[in-house]
């Protein structure tokens, strides 16, 4: 028996360790000593134009006009590496102090080669696989000039209607910690001098993903305990992981939008983790605190977002207009804009721009390289969640003749590369169609009717042609989800069943008695609880990007082993939202015996349903809970031991256990460990994620896994306000999700 440790390296510790590059941080006197001295050249009119980031547009003319006179700091959405040198020749070398722009873009999960969408990287469980996508999509970029991404989102979202759930990491803090510190450190490389490495910007900050019902840009309520409990941690974990850059969010949290709120980015962001880097507005967001009925007009705005901590405005052009003026009246201090031009300009020096302002227009391409596909393909086959797998159909077996390929979704390149791709190409996306019939060639028949166009298309006539086509065939290959439109920014949906007919289609096919694989490929959790009970097994792959049909194509025929788990619990029905893991256990908890709503005896008494807290039609259990996946092998946790059953506050707790593979196929299972803190000074949750590791077994191999978890990290901020350990009992799971798992006990002392 093998024995395999998970030390408590820096990543896995995050947001509590620190693992800061230590090359981008502020003790670089070199740089500061640059900043002074350039600061003390500038004009006021400079150093509002070093706040000013203004998005490209066709005439390069006007733009280089603005940049001459030092009225631009930043320039979004510019992409072509010829008009990115022309505009960083004029700031460098026609302005008069020769400070060169930052070029950005939104390059989120990939550039030319699209990884899956990160709600997908999430489902890996693998920190590993969210650095190397986002170190291909920051050489990618770099390649044309940009220097800057706005990205990771890390947002927590616990509500699926929600569009942008696709572009964080899910609902858990410890995941999105850990997921998000990984993508900063891809992006940013080992030292962001590098002519490789673009500047991370971890967002929104903060609470953007509580909006309420789902719909985008509405108005959270988190209060304090809870934001610091569950939201602010991977952003503290993104700091330490030495994030370049900060952004603010839309929404107002408790009445105050936040690109005008102090709190968060002066007494926290500053204050409390010594945040040195560059703060900008989302797109308007400044603006719109008009909108918001939290300031009055444009000069309120730049006064409340500036005296706030915001350091550059993005597009809507209140601080060039407003803070001359605002200065002059005394509602803003010159020292404030002082401070703001120190991070803008420190960003720049780290990021070697005042050295290498240029990029090299000769240079051979880095789009799509074969080590660029190969990685991505690799996230995709690790981003797929086996969801269902009756008759153990999957992984296909070489006795198959004939299989139908059908729906919407199979043969759709744009819309598999998911939301936030403006510069990916459908070109070159490998569809699982193609991937399919490449890898059976002509062993296998492969039957291709798609029975609808689109996602959103109600075709009967479609759907009975593809239903007749299929019931040729061995077995049923459904290809279903979501086009790439209805996920997203401003994509929020209030139902999440299927669109148009695919469900129809499921139907149809589940009809002809054929076995049914149904693959999903969407932005979000989708409400399939009919679909999965109609389908021989299911495999959910989040929008899986350029590779993602000779990763899908792998895993159908066992080339590769799913070993994805839901980065977010998936709902029977919308009603249920919001529902996640780690919520409180409130003072009627669910016992999973209530009566259901078709159970209930006519004229039943009031008190006849158990008096919980469930609904009547969908009982208490989400559709698949957290952390969730099925493999084609299967996997025995046993033998959990602790360290210690009494520990200290700074102790370090050891859990091992024995992890076995007892099926036929090699694989892969993630584990996690879940703790409970029994009673607290207020509320807990249920479980908290706390650890999880990746763990690759043979048929019949069983290997001795540890985690390292130290006490200090049982900490939450207490009924005064204070982030402590408090001393009790602690439940504990080892388990292969989150609602698994024999619960060990142990206590905290103090």
């Amino acid at each position: 028996m093998k024995t395999i440790r998970i030390f408590s390296t820096c990543l896995l510790l995050l947001p509590f360790v620190s693992c800061t590059q230590v090359a981008n941080k502020g003790s670089d006197a070199a740089i500061e000593k640059k900043v002074e001295s350039l600061l003390s050249r500038m004009t006021l009119e400079e150093k509002i134009g070093q706040m000013n980031q203004i998005t490209s547009y066709g005439n390069i003319e006007d733009m280089s006009s603005l940049i001459k006179k030092g009225e631009v700091g930043s320039i979004l959405n510019e992409v072509d590496p010829v008009r990115i040198n022309a505009l960083q020749r004029v700031a460098m070398e026609e302005s008069r102090l020769g400070i060169p722009l930052l070029i950005a873009r939104d390059v989120i999960h990939g550039f030319k080669t699209i990884f899956p969408i990160p709600l997908g990287q999430a489902a890996s469980f693998n920190p590993q696989i969210a650095k190397d996508g986002a170190r291909v999509a920051a050489i990618e970029a770099s390649s044309v000039g940009i220097r800057w991404t706005f990205a990771p989102m890390i947002d927590i979202a616990r509500d699926p209607r929600w569009g942008r759930i696709a572009e964080g990491c899910g609902e858990d803090t410890y995941l999105t910690s850990v997921m998000g510190a990984a993508m900063v450190e891809g992006f940013q490389g080992d030292s962001l001098n590098s002519p490789t490495s673009i500047a991370a910007c971890p967002k929104h900050f903060v609470g953007y993903g509580a909006a309420e019902g789902g719909r985008d840009y509405n108005s959270t309520f988190i209060p304090e305990r809870r934001l610091r409990n569950v939201y602010l941690p991977p952003f503290e974990a993104a700091t330490k992981a030495g994030a370049a850059t900060f952004m603010t969010s839309f929404n107002d949290n408790d009445g105050i939008p936040s690109t005008g709120n102090a709190f968060i980015l002066k007494d926290v962001l500053r204050g409390e983790w010594g945040f040195d880097g560059l703060v900008v507005t989302d797109w308007a967001s400044a603006s719109e605190m008009i909108s918001h009925g939290f300031a009055a007009d444009s000069k309120e705005v730049a006064m409340k977002s500036v005296n706030a901590g915001v350091d550059m405005e993005m597009v809507s052009y209140t601080f060039v207009k407003e803070l001359p003026a605002l200065i002059k009246e005394g509602k803003v201090k010159e020292s404030t804009i002082d401070e703001a031009v120190r991070n803008i300009l420190r960003v720049k020096y780290r990021l070697g721009l005042f050295d290498a302002p240029y990029v090299d227009e000769k240079q051979p391409s880095v789009m799509y390289t074969p080590s660029h596909l190969k990685v991505a393909k690799q996230a995709a086959v690790e981003s797929a969640i086996l969801l269902k797998n009756d008759k153990e159909v999957l992984p296909l077996q070489e006795s198959l003749k004939t299989v139908a390929v059908v729906g919407p979704m199979a043969n759709a390149p744009y819309e598999q590369l998911g939301t936030w791709i403006f510069d990916g190409e459908k070109a070159h996306t490998q569809t699982p169609l193609n991937a399919i019939k490449e890898m059976v060639g002509d062993k296998v028949q492969v039957i291709y009717e798609p029975g609808l166009a689109y996602s959103r298309e109600k075709n009967p006539a479609g759907v009975a042609k593809a239903a007749a086509a299929a019931a040729r065939a061995d077995v049923i290959l459904a290809f279903v989800g979501e086009e790439a439109i209805l996920s997203g920014e401003a994509h929020c949906l209030a139902d999440l069943n299927l669109q148009g007919d695919q469900s129809v289609l499921i139907t149809a096919l589940a009809k002809t008695g054929k076995p049914v694989v149904t693959i999903v490929m969407a932005g979000r959790p989708l409400t399939i609880d009919q679909e999965v009970e109609e389908s021989t097994a299911v495999l959910y792959s989040f929008h899986p990007g350029t590779m993602g049909g000779p990763a899908l194509a792998d895993l159908l025929w066992g080339k590769a082993v799913p070993s994805g788990k839901t980065p977010v619990t998936f709902p029977k029905m919308v009603g249920q939202i919001p529902v996640y893991y780690a919520h409180n256990k409130t003072g009627r908890p669910a016992t999973r015996n209530e009566v259901l709503l078709d159970d209930i005896a006519v004229e039943a008494g009031q008190t006849s349903l158990g008096c919980t807290s469930f609904y009547m039609d969908a009982g208490f259990d989400p559709l698949f809970p957290f952390g969730y996946g099925l493999s084609y092998t299967t996997f025995k946790y046993s033998n959990v031991k602790l360290s210690s059953a009494s520990l200290k506050k700074d102790d370090v707790l050891t859990v091992t256990f024995d992890l076995e593979n007892t099926g036929k196929y090699k694989g892969t299972e993630v584990a996690q460990l879940y703790i409970q803190d029994k009673v607290g000074s207020v509320t807990r949750p249920v479980k908290e994620l706390k650890r999880f590791t990746r763990v690759t077994l043979k048929p019949g191999e069983k290997k001795n896994v540890s985690f390292e978890l130290p006490v200090s990290e049982l900490a939450f901020w207490n009924i005064d306000m204070v982030k402590v350990v408090e001393p009790g009992d602690f439940g504990l799971w080892v388990a292969t999700d989150s609602q698994s798992g024999e619960e060990v006990f142990f206590k905290v002392v103090d």
